[in-house]
């Protein structure tokens, strides 16, 4: 279902209705850069004004240090989340960066707002927590704003329980919650 975890031939995360496709260097160079064209380009796929750019930076940038420093790890990086029929980018997704790196495999997504309400949060974040299992993880963490119901019942569905708060500099308050994959590993 998915590719190798890093190095050559890294790859798309796929689900029943999306492909998660990696961003490398190139792409994320390239939003840095402001050129959505040529990371449509690196990344094969069309991408829509409203990804990361601008707000996000920080967010790239940070993407884009964790990759450099750990090239054979890019598999734990950000991914455009694209539905496998008709390539819409509905969102991206993907982790905060290899664990040993971040501390733990935490998980992060966003949906774009015409295609919220349709279940592709879910997915795609049941997808990265599938292939965090398959690479060995015990556990796989997500942090919520308080205020994000959305995103608070996508975790919740997925069965990661709350497992404190943290305030992050950028975002504010945060609750931490964590899914255990060696009570339950997810089905493949």
């Amino acid at each position: 279902m998915t590719s190798p975890p890093g190095g050559a031939g890294a790859g798309a995360i796929e689900t029943r209705r999306l492909r998660l496709l990696l961003l490398d260097a190139e792409a994320l160079s390239a939003l840095l850069d402001g050129d959505l064209a040529a990371a449509s380009r690196a990344l094969g796929v069309t991408l829509p004004p409203e990804f990361p750019a601008g707000h996000d930076d920080g967010f790239l940038r940070v993407q884009l240090r964790r990759l450099l420093q750990l090239p054979e790890r890019r598999a734990w990086g950000a991914r455009a989340a694209v539905t496998r029929r008709g390539a819409s980018v509905v969102g991206h997704c993907g982790f905060h960066g290899p664990p040993e790196l971040v501390g733990r495999a935490e998980i992060g997504y966003t949906v774009f707002a015409p295609y919220r309400n349709r279940g592709y949060a879910t997915e795609a974040a049941e997808g990265l927590v599938r292939w965090a299992a398959r690479q060995g993880e015990r556990f796989v963490f997500a942090s919520v704003a308080p205020t994000n119901l959305p995103s608070l019942a996508v975790v919740r569905r997925l069965g990661f329980d709350q497992v404190g708060e943290q305030v992050d500099p950028e975002d504010g308050l945060e609750l931490v919650f964590r899914r255990d994959l060696s009570a339950a590993p997810p089905p493949d």
